[in-house]
C-alpha cells in the first residue's frame, strides 16, 4: 500500500476558460455572436477588436470583428463538463501546449448540452481556451517584483492530459 506523496504546490487546477467567436465583420453578427456567448456560459461577453487592417476582407483595424468571454472557478468547471461532452469526451494530444494549455473547436454551438436552437442567433462555431495553473503561477502577473516560473514548476503536456483524464474522465487520442 504505497502511496505517492506529492507537494501541495505540484497541485493542478483549473484557471480559466476563453470562449471566442470570431464573425469577422462589425454591426449584427456581432450581436448575434454575444447572445449565443451569453446563453452559452451565462456572462456578459465583450467584443474584440481587428489587430491590422485587412483590405481583401473588408477590415478595418480597431473595427469589432469577434466576441470573447473569461469564465474561472466553479463555473468554468462546470462549463468545461458540458464542451468536452460536446466533444463526445475525446480530446486531442495534439491540442496541448507544452505549458498547460488545451484549446479545442466546436463546429455548432447547440451541439453543447442546454443549449438550445434559437432562429434568432442561428448555428454558430467557437473556440475554447482551458489554461491549467499551479500555486505560485502569479509571480509571472504580480505588480511588484515579477519573475518568471521555474522550468520544474511548469505543467508539461503529459501533466495537463494527466489532469483532464483523472478530472473530466476524457480520452486522450
Amino acid at each position: 500500500m504505497t502511496q505517492e506523496i506529492q507537494s501541495v504546490m505540484k497541485k493542478i487546477s483549473l484557471q480559466k476558460i476563453v470562449l471566442n467567436i470570431g464573425v469577422g465583420q462589425s454591426g449584427e453578427p456581432i450581436e448575434i455572436a454575444k447572445r449565443a456567448l451569453n446563453q452559452i456560459s451565462g456572462k456578459k461577453s465583450s467584443e474584440r477588436a481587428a489587430k491590422a487592417t485587412q483590405r481583401d476582407w473588408g477590415v478595418r483595424k480597431g473595427e469589432p470583428i469577434g466576441v470573447a468571454v473569461t469564465i474561472r472557478g466553479d463555473d468554468a468547471k462546470a462549463l468545461l463538463k458540458r464542451l468536452l461532452e460536446a466533444k463526445e469526451n475525446k480530446v486531442s494530444s495534439r491540442s496541448f501546449d507544452n505549458f498547460g494549455n488545451y484549446s479545442f473547436g466546436i463546429k455548432e454551438h447547440i451541439d453543447i448540452p442546454g443549449i438550445k436552437y434559437d432562429p434568432q442567433i442561428g448555428i454558430l462555431g467557437l473556440n475554447a481556451s482551458v489554461s491549467l495553473s499551479r500555486p505560485g503561477f502569479n509571480i509571472r502577473v504580480r505588480s511588484k517584483h515579477k519573475a518568471s516560473v521555474g522550468k520544474s514548476h511548469i505543467i508539461t503536456k503529459e501533466e495537463a492530459q494527466d489532469f483532464f483524464v483523472k478530472e473530466f474522465g476524457v480520452e486522450v487520442e
